[in-house]
């Protein structure tokens, strides 16, 4: 579970175009980030810094850097001193504006990073919150499989064998798409979203038991694959036990935890005849039902229900042994 990230981490992720550049501080670049909340010390750089929170970046604006221009030298001086002296992990002067001598002396003083930035405070702020929210999410890997069917992001899990990768080969044959086999890499994203992706070393790859390692994007082509998935139900594929009483009517739904976040879940046996493939498309299927407001089995049950009220043959709403 990620909770830090180093300030260097921060100032080399070109990709997320906050377009940082080094001014000074460069001894302190091995700084924590602990949260993806940013502050404005504008009440620290006139002396009241009980609320400065350390671990946050701290933004200089047009607002901050105006005021430090107004102040003599020698006062300028003393309100960047103690802003550096709290040990924030990094300072950061947006809108391309020139970082006063004064940051730049203190900040070498104290191993205090300073950056300088062309963009907008928002917009800056838009763009460092949503990398590091990404960075500093929870996340965990579990043993399984992660299909895209239908648009809805499906997790098979169970035991080693049952024949998880299979099935999800069956769907890709059929149109849908692989998106982690073996080890399915899972991150949080506020505030109760879930995430799968693949481990780079085995993206894109499938071990199929007497085949073994298989490239389904090679094999199937871009359109068989992608890189991450929304987790939105969780199939799991268990041994068909004799002895085992499984839902009949799906009322009541189960919930899988990942994270703290409670995921639809489908428990589906596995026995010979069963066609395990078009189970998980329906699963699917019916999942997007209940996302639109329609619950099959509730509304059988209802229906059900009132043909027992209005006292009505219920032989015609019998159910047939399912096998």
């Amino acid at each position: 579970m990620s909770t830090s990230i180093r300030v260097d981490v921060l100032f080399e992720a070109r990709a997320a175009g906050m377009a940082l550049e080094l001014v000074s501080g460069r001894g302190g670049l091995s700084r924590i980030i602990t949260g993806p909340r940013l502050q404005k010390p504008g009440l620290a750089l006139a002396g009241y810094t009980s609320y400065v929170h350390s671990e946050r970046l701290q933004l200089l604006g047009l607002t901050e850097i105006s005021y430090l221009r107004s102040l003599s030298p020698e006062a300028r001086q003393a309100a960047l001193e103690g802003l550096c002296s709290l040990q924030p992990c990094a300072l950061v002067v947006t809108r391309g504006l020139e970082v006063p001598p004064e940051l730049a002396l203190s900040s070498e003083k104290h191993n205090v990073p300073v950056f300088s930035t062309p963009l907008l405070s928002s917009v800056f702020t838009s763009r460092v919150t949503k990398f590091l929210e990404e960075r500093l999410a929870p996340e965990t890997s579990v043993h399984g499989v992660l299909v895209d069917v239908f648009g809805v992001g499906i997790l098979l899990l169970g035991k080693s064998g049952i024949g998880k990768s299979e099935a999800a080969l069956d769907l890709v044959l059929r149109g849908h798409r692989l998106v982690a086999d073996d080890v399915v890499e899972i991150r949080k994203r506020p505030p109760d979203t879930i995430y799968g992706h693949g481990s780079a070393l085995i993206k894109h790859h499938m071990e199929i038991r007497g085949l073994g390692i298989i490239n389904i994007k090679d094999l199937f082509g871009i359109s068989a694959v992608r890189d991450g998935k929304k987790i939105e139900l969780v199939a799991e594929l268990v041994e068909w036990d004799e002895d085992e009483e499984y839902d009949r009517l799906g009322v009541e739904e189960l919930r899988h935890s990942i994270l703290d976040v409670a995921i639809p879940m489908v428990r589906v046996p596995i026995r010979p005849g069963r066609n395990i493939t078009t189970i998980l498309e329906v699963a699917s299927r019916n999942l997007l039902l209940k996302f639109q407001g329609k619950h099959s089995a509730r509304e059988f049950q209802d229906k059900l229900n009132r043909a027992l009220e209005a006292k009505s043959d219920p032989s015609q709403f019998r159910i047939d042994e399912v096998e």
